[in-house]
């Protein structure tokens, strides 16, 4: 049965948190961004960012579930300045607070750039916003790291997953919203994050275990791999 979770929404105004969905064109497009201040990318080339032609391929279905899958190392982010061990920086939450149930497997990372960056904040404030706190807000970026790598992607044509689109690759189809609401970027969160918070005890669930329940995914342990980034993300931008 498909369920209308934007029943459950109001009206999400167009703000700043409104990014322009990412088409194969588009994404290509991303090689040539500036980077913030904050976060390192890889090396701007002429072809589309790393994290790009990842996201591209997992909407594809030819990307592996995890690095060691890809026989590759995994790529160091430069947003991880979070506290492993330690006092956490003065406001932030702690690593206990985002990671309570300890990472499940081998972790993977990817280099952000502004793009990527802009995505994790409007995550981090639907977080605040709807209410799920710290450990909500890395439960839904590590859902979009792996499901977009955090890029807002649009459709990508002959390529897509059917007719998911977004940061969470949310279907049209299965009553997630109309291809506008689930390509901006507030919706999309608020509607995962509306979604996880009826999933009963969800705090208490191991984050892949969360997220799966949400997203129905082919590949419901991959969502474990993301959890030690999406921390980091998470407190340095709570």
């Amino acid at each position: 049965m498909k369920v209308d979770f934007t029943r459950w929404l109001p009206a999400i105004a167009k703000d700043s948190y409104r990014k322009t969905a990412l088409s194969v064109a588009g994404v290509a497009a991303l090689g040539g961004l500036a980077l913030a201040p904050t976060a390192t990318a890889a090396p701007v080339t002429s072809g589309p960012h790393q994290g790009a032609v990842a996201a591209i391929d997992l909407a594809t279905g030819k990307a592996a579930t995890s690095a060691q899958q890809n026989d590759q190392q995994p790529v160091e982010s430069g947003l991880t300045t979070g506290s492993a061990t330690g006092k956490p920086p003065a406001g932030k939450p702690s690593r206990a607070q985002l990671i309570p149930h300890g990472i499940e497997g081998a972790q993977s990372r990817v280099p952000l750039d502004d793009a990527q960056l802009a995505n994790a904040r409007a995550i981090v404030h639907a977080a605040k916003k709807t209410g799920v706190g710290d450990r909500g807000a890395v439960i839904g970026v590590a859902t979009s790291l792996q499901e977009s790598k955090l890029y807002n992607l649009g459709h990508l044509g002959a390529y897509n997953d059917h007719d998911s689109q977004g940061l969470f690759q949310q279907r049209p189809s299965s009553g997630w919203g109309t291809p506008d609401q689930i390509t901006d970027p507030e919706y999309a969160a608020t509607a995962f994050f509306t979604a996880l918070k009826n999933v009963g005890g969800w705090q208490d669930l191991p984050l892949t275990a969360a997220a799966q329940t949400v997203q129905v995914s082919a590949f419901p342990y991959a969502y474990a791999q993301w959890e030690e980034q999406a921390a980091d993300i998470v407190q340095q931008l709570w």
